[in-house]
């Protein structure tokens, strides 16, 4: 959990976290998880959350058989964000999709981002401390980035998060490439 650019905790992690998290206040829950993926029994055992669901594989194009994330999807997200507490309410965020690497980083850094024009390359950074092994879906971003009118600035806030994990961490590059997404590499 850190808490950063928003004034409210963000916590992420992947679907066999939930139940970890149940008892630490979370009052916002956004799950990005597949198409097909039962809903997270975890969810049975929270009280008092407000929560979105989000259907779509993690996918960064469109490939027979799965269901990327759609330009609708993303701006269900930045509709979520815009409701989250301000100031003076505080509160807890919990993102989620299946492991926490991908679709619910990227979700993360939107929802930090859309609060804090021009502070996109921040938001995304603050991802190292949040999930060190993080590899936000680029889709995911791209969408975002139109949606909040960033320019760029959404994408150069991605590349600038991987440049500085795979600085940290050189042997991720060789993992990024095997499952087949090497053209996200800086």
């Amino acid at each position: 959990m850190v808490r950063s650019l928003v004034p409210y905790d963000i916590t992420i992690c992947g679907i066999p976290d939930l139940d970890s998290h149940r008892e630490k206040g979370i009052t916002h829950a956004l799950s990005i998880i597949d198409p097909d993926e039962p809903d997270p029994s975890a969810f049975r055992r929270y009280r008092n959350v407000r929560r979105l669901l989000i259907r779509c594989d993690d996918v960064v194009a469109p490939y027979a058989g799965f269901q990327p994330p759609s330009l609708e999807d993303v701006k269900k997200l930045i509709e979520f964000g815009a409701t989250l507490p301000d100031e003076a309410h505080g509160g807890h965020l919990l993102i989620h999709c299946h492991a926490g690497i991908s679709r619910s980083t990227a979700a993360a850094a939107i929802v930090m981002a859309q609060h804090n024009p021009g502070k996109e390359q921040e938001a995304f950074l603050q991802l190292l401390d949040m999930r060190p092994h993080a590899w936000p879906n680029t889709r995911i971003i791209a969408f975002a980035d139109q949606l909040l009118d960033r320019q760029g600035a959404m994408m150069d806030g991605l590349v600038a998060f991987r440049r500085e994990l795979l600085k940290r961490k050189p042997h991720l590059a060789e993992i990024i490439r095997n499952i087949g997404r090497g053209d996200e590499l800086p």
